[in-house]
């Protein structure tokens, strides 16, 4: 069977135009395949023909010339005649003067049938010689004349044995000779759009990489029911490609725009020909459509909003009537049940925008806005209407202020319950009128800011800053300094949720000094450090006074109070450090649930996840993390702990793609991209976890990253540098009062030492790893101490504690290495030796798992497997035994899988164990799983000899 593999998603239809162009002789038969503007008809033609021409068959296209002849059966005459000049056997001569002959005399009706019979008996005659097919393209560019000429050919005069295909786009009623050719067709193929799973490999091919599943997704939304068509899938990914829109982060293709600023080319003639089929390129009507494209881009419109303009106004006549009714009618436009105008097609709209148009856009929204204000007056029409509020903002200058402002308060005011994303909006256009020292400013934005924090809106309240920081720096706001206190608390929670420290580094000194007039910027600042969003610690100086959180008392609204501050901050240190902290009257630490509480924070610290740590502080009265980074990044924790590593790899390029903008770097995601190295490393993918970590600066201290830089430089062979930078880590997150993940970065150190033969820094790591666990005290300080003294000495008791509370914590890799260490202390190996691989299988790091248990099997005293000789291979069964003795079966249930006796197994295995040199199904499980029995890792890699083991 013929594999066509050039055009994505049109296998059968290929293979269907390629059997009919096989078809000659008898079997021959006439196929029309039709399709829209950009479906690959073309392409789909093409790939027959040349899979066909491969094969032997001869493929013959007909033209028509256009203007040489006169349309109908004379210009088809023509295009047979061309056809005809490519056959040459010894009656091509004849033929052809039969054509020119039969040509000349044609007169009338009559003549023309007496054409057609004459080109059919040639065609015929020259196919019984030499076998061909014919092919014509693009027919709906065929004149009509000529189109119902070749139609009254296969209807009356079908060429005997000489198949056609024929491609065009859809024919409708009235298209006269287009009809004609759609009747005598023996069968109508009709190209179908393209699957998803299509539009995804044909995006993968274009841009030569693989590519997040958010891309495809996104392009798929944005052309809407063009999705399925070829061209237009690679008009937008030329697009974004030309504007810098893509970005290529760990191995695959992320999109850096949001997905509305995904549009089509801007050429003329490439949209006219895709979204408006069977138009003539036409400027005008281009330019009406961007016109209509960036009123719709700045506001939703309704029709009522356009039927309350004046009648008979030239503004209404010519919006309505001249331009959206036309594209209305033709399906450009789309009206839904509540009345809103959109483009069927937004990378349509998109593309539009873009385009240059003389028309300007705030004029229609001024008189939508005015049509309401005139009669109703600018607060009543707003809180009527608050859809008014977009509109304002749309109408820019050409409104006044005055009359704006009132109109954008009454409307935000009135949508707060209803439709919170679009008052969020509303109150931002009115701080952008509103001058600093009004007095309505510093309420309004505590309006804003308590909207935006109630619906956990972090964008919105970090678009706060501005006008914050201009009220800040007017004369009045002491006066007002409840309301901008609050108002800086929310902005600066939003900043951390959103990965940017209050205090950037890159902040200008007059940003600083006023941000330092708000004393609660100054709290929220100092858990930067402790969240990995700053390359140092941003400790406080001083105390800071405290400052509003709410209408009620401190820590009663969904603000975090200064002391709930100071006890998120403390979650990284000392266990004094985090029982001083906590806030006056809180009871209940020593029961369940108040440890539960404090054991959730420093789990959540120690990976730098500022929504688990807040909401271990908050409980219910975090309002959540919402659709920012910070929930992002705390999906991407809690995917690595239950071991979903390929879903944590998709979240760190989302969140690293979020960051970017052109020609930028993403300032905050340290942690996140710390913990997609940490992930790419253990995989033994060492240059993917490389390019994670150059990301990240060696200024930033959190021990999270030290754990991933320690893991990386072991791995790559650099042992003293890896175990030296650890140390000085260690010493500068301490310095930093970065206690959280410490205990990693020590296990780790303490493992490496293990598998280098340094028994003195084993045991300085162990007793560092208890004083550790003294100071801090919490679940993850006590496992790793269990754990380390399990490796170090050999106990089973303590290793068995660290995995019974790794599992009841989750940790999916630490449960891996728990297993690991069980292997090399218990005697029960066959167990531990069947989960270490199972979970090895769920974080998909099965090789670096073999080469781990191998070693770690071997280094318990058993002998190392022999070679086997030259051409000693094994057989299919005993690659099928050995296997299953790697995922721990028994004899019974092995017998059972591969219908044996349990006597057949075990004198197999005797037999396996003579040819192998193992001693042990241990042995040959590891010797299996390690690649002793199959072709070593060509790379010599560390990551080979030692795998996991490392914590």
């Amino acid at each position: 069977m013929r594999e066509f593999g050039s055009v994505i998603g049109r296998d059968s239809e290929i293979r269907e135009v390629a059997d009919t162009l096989l078809s000659t002789g008898a079997p021959a038969r006439t196929l029309l395949v039709v399709g829209g503007a950009g479906t690959g008809k073309t392409a789909v033609l093409e790939e027959a023909r040349r899979a066909v021409v491969a094969e032997g068959a001869r493929v013959l296209r007909l033209r028509w010339p256009e203007g040489e002849s006169p349309p109908g059966a004379t210009a088809l005459a023509d295009g047979v005649h061309h056809v005809l000049t490519r056959i040459h056997d010894r009656r091509s001569p004849a033929r052809g003067s039969a054509v020119r002959r039969i040509r000349l005399k044609t007169t009338g009706r009559d003549g023309e049938l007496t054409l057609l019979s004459v080109l059919s008996e040639v065609l015929a005659d020259a196919a019984r010689r030499i076998p061909f097919a014919v092919m014509v393209d693009d027919v709906e560019r065929m004149p009509a004349a000529t189109a119902s000429a070749l139609g009254l050919l296969l209807r009356l005069f079908r060429p005997a044995g000489v198949p056609m295909v024929m491609a065009g786009r859809p024919v409708h009623p009235g298209d006269g000779g287009l009809s004609q050719l759609t009747a005598a067709a023996d069968r109508l193929l009709e190209l179908p759009p393209l699957r998803p799973a299509d539009v995804e490999a044909l995006v993968v091919r274009r841009l030569g990489r693989p590519v997040e599943p958010a891309l495809v997704t996104a392009v798929l939304r944005a052309l809407g029911p063009m999705a399925g068509i070829p061209e237009a899938v690679l008009s937008v990914l030329d697009s974004m490609d030309g504007h810098g829109d893509l970005l290529e982060i760990d191995g695959q293709v992320c999109l850096t725009e949001p997905e509305s600023a995904l549009r089509l080319g801007t050429d003329v003639s490439e949209l006219s020909r895709l979204c408006r089929p069977g138009a003539p390129p036409d400027t005008a009507a281009l330019d009406a459509m961007a016109a209509a494209a960036r009123n719709l881009g700045h506001a939703e419109i309704r029709l009522d909003d356009l039927y309350r303009l004046k009648r008979g106004g030239p503004r209404r006549d010519g919006v309505v009537d001249r331009t959206l009714s036309p594209l209305l009618r033709d399906g450009i436009l789309t009206v839904d049940e509540d009345g809103r105008i959109a483009f069927a097609v937004p990378a349509f709209a998109a593309a539009l925008r873009a385009l240059p148009t003389p028309h300007a856009v705030p004029p229609l929204h001024t008189l939508i806005v005015t049509s309401l204000t005139d009669r109703l007056g600018a607060e009543t029409a707003g809180g009527g209407y608050p859809r008014l509020a977009d509109h304002v903002t749309a109408a820019g200058s050409g409104l006044d202020d005055v009359l704006a402002v009132d109109v954008l308060l009454a409307a935000a005011r009135t949508d707060a319950r209803s439709d919170w994303p679009r008052s969020v909006r509303a109150y931002s256009s009115a701080l952008r009128r509103l001058p600093p020292d009004d007095p309505r400013t510093p309420g309004v934005l505590r309006e804003s800011a308590e909207l935006s924090l109630r619906h956990a809106d972090h964008a919105g309240a970090l678009a706060l800053g501005e006008p914050l920081l201009a009220c800040l720096d007017t004369p009045s706001a002491e006066r007002d300094r409840e309301d901008l206190e609050y108002v800086a608390g929310v902005w600066a929670l939003a900043a951390l949720h959103e990965h940017r420290p209050p205090y950037a580094p890159d902040a200008g000194v007059r940003r600083r000094e006023v941000l330092g007039r708000a004393p609660a910027v100054t709290g929220f600042a100092a858990l930067a450090g402790p969240f990995g969003q700053s390359r140092v610690s941003c400790r406080t100086d001083g105390e800071a006074r405290p400052a509003p959180t709410g209408r009620g008392r401190p820590g009663s609204g969904p603000l975090p109070s200064p002391a709930e501050l100071r006890l998120l901050a403390a979650g990284s240190g000392s266990r004094a450090d985090l029982l001083a902290a906590l806030p006056p009257g809180v009871d209940g630490v020593d029961g369940v649930d108040g440890v539960q509480s404090l054991d959730r924070l420093r789990n959540a610290v120690a990976h730098a996840d500022l929504a688990g740590a807040l909401g271990a502080v908050l409980g219910d009265r975090y309002t959540g993390p919402g659709n920012s980074t910070a929930a992002l990044y705390h999906a991407m924790v809690g995917d690595y702990l239950k071991g979903d590593w390929d879903h944590a790899l998709v979240t760190a390029r989302r969140i690293e793609a979020r960051g970017r903008t052109r020609g930028t770097t993403a300032a905050g995601a340290h942690p996140a991209r710390a913990l997609a190295a940490e992930i790419r490393c253990v995989r033994g993918e060492f240059e993917q976890a490389r390019t994670w970590l150059e990301l990240i600066p060696d200024t930033v201290a959190h021990p999270l990253v030290a754990w991933t830089r320690l893991g990386l430089r072991y791995w790559s062979g650099q042992v003293a540098e890896a175990l030296d930078g650890a140390r000085e880590d260690i010493r500068r997150a301490r310095a930093s009062g970065l206690l959280a993940g410490v205990e990693k970065v020590l296990l780790r150190c303490l493992s490496f030492a293990l598998l280098e033969a340094m028994p003195r820094a084993m045991e300085g790591a162990l007793a560092e790893l208890e004083a550790l666990d003294r100071e801090v005290g919490s679940p993850m300080t006590r496992e790793a101490v269990l754990f380390a003294r399990g490796l170090v000495h050999g106990d089973m008791d303590s290793a068995s504690g660290a995995l019974r509370s790794v599992r009841e914590r989750g940790d999916a890799y630490l449960e891996l290495l728990c297993c690991l260490c069980l292997v090399e202390i218990d005697d029960d190996s066959d167990r531990w030796l069947a989960e270490a691989t199972s979970i090895a299988g769920l974080l998909g790091i099965g090789r670096a798992t073999r080469t781990t248990l191998g070693h770690m099997t071997r280094r318990r005293g058993a002998a190392q497997p022999r070679s086997r000789p030259a051409g000693d291979e094994l057989s299919e069964q005993d690659v099928m035994l050995t296997a299953m003795v790697s995922r721990g079966a028994t004899n019974r249930q092995i017998a059972a899988r591969l219908a044996w006796s349990e006597k057949t197994v075990e004198r197999r295995l005797t037999l396996l164990f003579q040819r192998t040199g193992c001693r042990s199904r241990v042995e040959l499980a590891a010797a299996w799983l390690d690649g002793s029995l199959a072709d070593r890792d060509p790379t010599g890699s560390r990551a080979g000899r030692f795998g996991l083991l490392g914590g």
